[in-house]
């Protein structure tokens, strides 16, 4: 077969691969404690307004504020002291005209009152009055009922990520169950009669897989249940049995190593004998990992899926994941907000060259300076996984560049 029939640029071979996969629509019911990370299917909304009643948000004096004005340090007012709010209850009581109640942060408001004077602006007076030495206007002080969400309001859409704050938030509405996504079953087929288990000990010419492990613990991070198929050797007919099964029994296919073309590689035509339309995409106009693999298959009458063939090398498999698994299973998942990569600005500390024509991810080491932060470019193979590991971030240069210059400020990309 040809070398690679067309270069796409990599947002271009993405999105020609998630035009092809349909956001999944199965959720289940999980327990609030258990939601971290998860994604929303349904518009949660709050059965009731946050807070559900006018609350104080200082320890002090609930007051009619019109009783306090004029009031100063030099020319208090007098308020007669009615009583106490009790904390976690309803006020016994309505606040009566040129009466003030003690009460502390979160209390609910009396009735009538309209505002809460700070207790470091007041002083006892003698027993049973308080000095007020500060006018205050209606609502100082205060939280309104409903000020948070109201009744009815979609808190969470449809699509979002459970963050700590978002699992909070619900906990204050006494949301205890929430609808998600059920997480992707991501199938991890490592290839090659040189790979052996981390476990086994090496003999000359083997390398141990470090793609299962690396590729595991990304789909893990991005909220995917990454399934290992083992390794597999390079040979037609065992990467293809496994391949089947795979496809049967996971919501996306992801083959490391057999995707560079030569006499070992398999991987195209086992995409292609997998279901239509198969390899949509083979060869990524970026380095690392130009002979990636793209396709989808529909396999036995399931819906289609996407498989994906990743360099062996596994810096170029892991920058490729990056690249191209992490969008396509927030895609598979519904998620509706834009892939947003951590980044933080930098100089960089040397020229970094590149080849024309090729979008290219460098991988660089973050220093402090005086002035900010500096980026180190390490140069190393893509088959040296610690010059990834070294690494802090990576950095983008374009197609068209030919390069970047030592003292420009670049974007790096946390990983």
């Amino acid at each position: 077969m040809p070398e690679f029939l067309e270069l796409l640029p990599p947002n271009q071979a993405l999105q020609i691969l998630l035009k092809h996969i349909l956001p999944q629509s199965t959720s289940e019911t999980i327990p609030l404690s258990q939601a971290l990370g998860r994604v929303t299917t349904l518009d949660i909304t709050a059965p009731f307004p946050l807070p559900t009643f006018h609350r104080s948000s200082v320890d002090g004096y609930a007051v009619h504020a019109g009783d306090t004005y004029g009031a100063s340090e030099s020319l208090p007012a007098y308020l007669s002291l009615q009583g106490e709010v009790p904390m976690g209850q309803t006020p016994g009581f309505s606040l009566q005209a040129g009466a003030c109640a003690l009460i502390h942060t979160g209390g609910m408001l009396p009735e009538s009152a309209n505002a809460v004077v700070m207790l470091e602006h007041t002083q006892i007076a003698r027993a049973g009055e308080i000095e007020i030495l500060r006018a205050i206007a209606p609502g100082d002080n205060l939280i309104q009922m409903g000020e948070d969400v109201k009744a009815g309001e979609i808190v969470l859409p449809a699509g979002s990520i459970l963050r700590p704050a978002d699992l909070g938030g619900l906990a204050a509405l006494g949301v205890a169950q929430v609808p998600v996504a059920i997480q992707p079953r991501v199938a991890i087929l490592s290839t090659g009669d040189e790979v052996v288990p981390v476990d086994a000990a090496l003999k000359t010419g083997q390398v141990h897989d470090v793609n299962t492990t690396t590729l595991s613990a990304l789909v893990m991070s991005i909220g995917g249940i990454p399934i290992s198929y083992g390794i597999l050797p390079d040979q037609a007919s065992a990467l293809a049995e496994a391949a089947r099964t795979a496809i049967q029994e996971c919501d996306i296919v992801v083959f490391t190593a057999g995707s560079s073309a030569s006499t070992r590689d398999l991987t195209s035509e086992i995409v292609n004998g997998l279901g239509k339309p198969g390899v949509l995409v083979h060869g990524v106009n970026v380095r690392p990992g130009k002979p990636t693999i793209l396709g989808v298959c529909a396999h036995a009458g399931l819906p289609p899926k996407a498989v994906i063939g990743l360099p062996g090398n596994p810096v170029s498999a892991l920058v490729i994941a990056w690249l191209f698994i992490v969008p396509l299973v927030r895609h598979w998942m519904g998620i509706q907000s834009p892939l947003i990569r951590p980044q933080v600005s930098a100089s960089l500390a040397v020229n970094l060259a590149s080849q024309a024509g090729r979008e290219e991810w460098t991988p660089v080491r973050l220093v402090r300076s005086t002035d900010g932060f500096v980026a180190e470019p390490i140069f190393t193979k893509s088959n040296l996984i610690f010059g990834l590991s070294r690494a802090q971030g990576l950095v983008y240069t374009p197609a068209d560049a030919t390069g970047l210059h030592a003292g420009e400020m670049v974007q790096v990309y946390l990983i």
